[in-house]
């Protein structure tokens, strides 16, 4: 599609919800599945004036009642047909347009609303103003190694969330990029659609899409990929060379909040494990917590003080940051260090360590009821004794999780990140 005819297309959905009265100051919820009528929409919207709340296709009904309810929003835009089958890259539903008696006008002066992953618990509603989002995309805009116009970003993560709205739909329209979302989420429908243009090309997605695509057999060459980059979460060990062996490129990673945006990067894969903070941010440690200077809360509803305060947003990521070199290490979810019979373990070590093991495929190490407990994958033919035994020679005893429990594939959330709320991975467990 060109810029042209999209333009058209947002005139036409434009005049829809001015119909559905929405204006200037208004709000509404958009729940549809990446596709050009929620890129129309979306643009749509903010053409109007209005508050945008955004909300996961892939959300139960009863979730999408208690958003709604939390958001109240005057207008929802939602899919004239179920989504397309889970490994759809896109869909082509049309959006359709009703207005909400009992909504209300936005509440606030900001331009996008948007849920949490969810990863740890409940979701967070976050909000960003017009200017949040600009002064992001002039981040990305001076990133030297992220696409530049004349190039191509393939986008994986969902348009539906911070990497793939801003990193990925806006950048690229902001930046003259061509952007192409794969047919099918597939190992194939990824590489095809990396190879079917010459143009120089990024992939961008979650660390999940970089071991799926370091897994597999490349078909042909793929002389124009440049780089794969991916944010969410750390990546475990050995992806980024196996990415490297696969393809010759660099994994660079990326480091941000749905708060924020972009924080730090290291896209040509040389900084390992450090990144390096973008410009005009301000960032401290305060006891092994990063914190980032932000003059407003970004939450909408009461202001939680262990999550910002006194003009300093706090990450619950640990971290180190080094103010002369300037690069940042994260080390992980700060709630992942406990303790237990008053010694010290990081949960991010023992999840490391065991997906470093050959028998597992991937893990997921929580503490709950005082004892460490370990979700895990395993390599086909492998068991439990044989992961114990390896853990045995690397982890000391209090370190080891008490529970291993296996399963054939971890949940994750809406936005491809591994759950790790303790009650749904029981249930995951339970379940099988």
């Amino acid at each position: 599609m060109t810029r042209t005819t999209l333009r058209s297309l947002v005139e036409l959905r434009q005049a829809e919800l001015a119909a559905a009265g929405l204006g200037a100051g208004g709000s509404v919820a958009l729940r549809l599945p990446p596709s050009l009528g929620y890129v129309s929409v979306l643009l749509a919207a903010w053409r109007l004036g209005a508050q945008v709340a955004l909300l996961d296709h892939r959300l139960t009904e009863h979730e999408t009642a208690a958003a709604l309810t939390r958001l109240a929003p005057q207008v929802l835009v939602e899919a004239d047909r179920p989504p397309a089958a889970g490994l759809r890259g896109f869909s082509e539903a049309e959006p359709v347009v009703t207005t909400r008696p009992d909504g209300r006008a936005a509440q606030s002066p900001h331009a996008l609303v948007q849920l949490s992953s969810g990863s740890t618990g409940p979701s967070k509603v976050i909000a960003r103003t017009a200017g949040d989002l600009l002064r992001e995309l002039d981040c990305y805009r001076t990133l030297p190694d992220f696409p530049k116009a004349g190039s191509r970003t393939v986008l994986l993560s969902s348009v539906v969330h911070v990497l793939g709205l801003v990193g990925g739909l806006l950048h690229s329209l902001h930046a003259r990029v061509r952007l192409t979302v794969p047919e099918r989420m597939t190992a194939a429908g990824i590489l095809a659609a990396i190879a079917e243009e010459d143009l120089p090309t990024t992939v961008i997605g979650v660390p999940f899409h970089a071991e799926l695509l370091a897994g597999v057999r490349v078909p042909r060459p793929l002389p124009h990929l440049t780089r794969i980059v991916v944010a969410g979460e750390l990546t475990r060990p050995g992806v980024a060379e196996a990415v490297r062996d696969r393809y010759g490129v660099p994994l660079g990673t990326m480091y941000g909040m749905t708060e924020l945006g972009v924080i730090a990067t290291d896209l040509t894969g040389t900084l390992a494990p450090s990144v390096r903070p973008v410009p005009g941010l301000e960032l401290r440690t305060e006891g092994g917590e990063l914190h980032i200077r932000r003059p407003d809360s970004p939450y909408l509803g009461l202001t939680d003080p262990t999550r910002w305060s006194d003009g300093w947003l706090h990450t619950r990521d640990a971290a180190a940051y080094d103010a002369a070199s300037g690069l940042l290490t994260v080390q992980g979810r700060r709630d992942s260090q406990v303790s237990i019979g008053g010694l010290k373990v990081d949960l991010t070590e023992v999840e490391h360590t065991l997906t470093a093991l050959p028998e597992v495929r991937e893990a997921v190490v929580v503490f709950e009821h005082g004892a460490v407990e370990a979700y895990l994958v395993p390599t086909e033919g492998a068991g439990a004794e044989q992961i114990r035994a390896g853990l045995e020679q690397r982890l000391a005893g209090y370190k080891r999780p008490r529970r291993l429990a296996l399963l054939p594939a971890l949940p994750r959330t809406a936005t491809g990140k591994l759950l790790r709320d303790p009650a749904g991975l029981r249930a995951a467990a339970a379940a099988v």
